[in-house]
């Protein structure tokens, strides 16, 4: 991905900050099931959808939801570990999908999930890069990136110089 691309694609995920007014129609449709129930299921629902948000950020990312039992989740990019994407029958039909971002060790309560996004391949591909350590605001170093036999041979070298030293010492 080229500089020019990974720009784009961070200002498209970064403008994500809400779910889609399709995870509404989702919910209303998981909950209709219930049949009599409907409106009481529909409630908590209703209301999970117009409190959640979204913060992509250069360090990290967020994810805030709930009026009464307010849950706010932060994670670093260094922290996570895999990425998921999901859609569902619904979920297709809609036009949405899920992304969850696991971290190590953390068991179901590190995981983060980000619901009713439209564009799930962006937000899947610019976690990715993050993931990998693609830094765009860095510069390259000259030299580019020491391999494990360069570092090597530069050991060899500096060891064989001081035994070298050594035994002019002697």
């Amino acid at each position: 991905m080229t500089p020019a691309e990974l720009s784009a694609l961070s200002t498209r995920v970064k403008a994500i900050t809400r779910p889609e007014p399709a995870l509404l129609w989702l919910y209303a449709l998981s909950a209709l099931p219930m049949l009599c129930g409907w409106p009481v299921a529909m409630v908590p629902l209703y209301f999970r959808y117009h409190t959640l948000w979204y913060r992509f950020g250069d360090e990290g990312l967020a994810m805030g939801v709930g009026i009464l039992f307010r849950r706010e989740q932060q994670l670093t990019y260094a922290r996570m570990q895999d990425i998921h994407v999901s859609q569902n029958l619904l979920e297709r039909w809609l036009g949405i999908g899920t992304v969850t971002v696991q971290t190590a060790g953390a068991g179901a309560g590190g995981n983060l999930t980000i619901v009713g996004v439209r564009d799930v391949e962006a937000v899947r591909d610019f976690l990715y890069a993050k993931l990998r350590g693609v830094r765009h605001d860095e510069p390259a170093s000259p030299a580019g990136p020491a391999t494990a036999d360069s570092v090597l041979v530069e050991i060899r070298d500096a060891l064989t110089a001081t035994a070298k030293a050594l035994e002019a010492k002697r």
